[in-house]
């Protein structure tokens, strides 16, 4: 006899078959040898179950206790099967989620040691290292903030450019001339590119356009293919500095690890900075692999 049967089940399933009768082989042993240690001790048994279904396997949470006569006796077993596939499913993503945002979190922590390392070899003092060090932490979360928001996709490259520079210039809109195409970087990109963008701007706030009220850097970005003919995204930075053959070794000097090593060696990609004696000119050339092509 069965009643109140999951929805997987009919009763023309179940009713006068075996267990062996729909199901597989080795579910059906299993599900009979604890039937039998029921009858045989008279304690319940329970156990979870995966049964293969058309779209998908189902869960099922099983229960047997032994039907006693009078005298204590297990005459049967009274199974009690709750379709848990839903549960199943919400804690498979939750697992999965949670090794996702494990690995994500690695790689951060990665980032941060990489920045704080840099950061302190190219500092002359504490204070120094502690200004940059901290800097560049900000730009991190502004940048992690974007992916976040997006549910973990990544981040759009013109908001990441608006975002990094506005974070030193209330007038980023008017000040930042983006030309070209934007196109969604996946998460790693998203936070070395931001990176990048912030090294520049901290540049530019001391030594470039951006220190002028009326100053303005391009920004443009453009698709092309590598020597192996796959896309690729070729990101520019271009402005005008000061005529000052100092700070310009300075600006050279300031954040130039990050931005010809750090970046492009993280995204598996090539980058290039440029400083004459009144233009600075960045390029990054990043892989099809860290955006979305289409």
């Amino acid at each position: 006899m069965a009643q109140n049967l999951p929805e997987a089940w009919t009763t023309a399933n179940v009713t006068g078959k075996t267990d062996a009768d729909f199901l597989p082989p080795s579910l059906a042993e299993h599900l009979r040898t604890a039937k039998r240690a029921v009858i045989d001790t008279g304690e319940p048994e329970s156990l979870e179950i995966s049964v293969p279904q058309t779209g998908g396997a189902r869960w099922f949470e099983v229960w047997m206790d032994a039907d006693k006569n009078g005298d204590g006796h297990a005459l049967g077993v009274v199974t009690t099967a709750v379709d848990i596939t839903e549960q199943k499913r919400r804690e498979q993503t939750l697992k999965a989620l949670l090794r996702e945002l494990s690995h994500r979190s690695k790689n951060l922590l990665a980032i941060i040691q990489s920045i704080a390392t840099q950061t302190g070899r190219y500092s002359g003092s504490i204070e120094t290292f502690l200004a940059r060090f901290r800097g560049r932490l900000q730009s991190l979360a502004s940048s992690q903030d974007l992916v976040t928001s997006s549910n973990w996709r990544g981040a759009d490259l013109r908001e990441l450019v608006m975002s990094q520079v506005g974070r030193y210039s209330a007038d980023a809109k008017h000040m930042v001339v983006f030309e070209g195409t934007t196109r969604y970087l996946n998460p790693n990109a998203a936070l070395h590119i931001g990176l990048a963008l912030h090294e520049l701007a901290v540049n530019s706030m001391s030594y470039g356009a951006l220190m002028r009220a009326d100053g303005s850097v391009t920004v443009s970005a453009n698709l092309i293919h590598d020597a192996q003919g796959q896309p690729a995204l070729s990101l520019t930075w271009m402005e005008n500095i000061q005529h000052d053959r100092h700070r310009t070794a300075d600006a050279k000097r300031f954040g130039s690890v990050a931005l010809e090593r750090v970046v492009p060696t993280s995204l598996d990609g090539s980058a290039s900075l440029t400083i004459t004696d009144d233009t600075l000119r960045y390029e990054l050339v990043v892989p099809g692999a860290s955006f979305e092509v289409d």
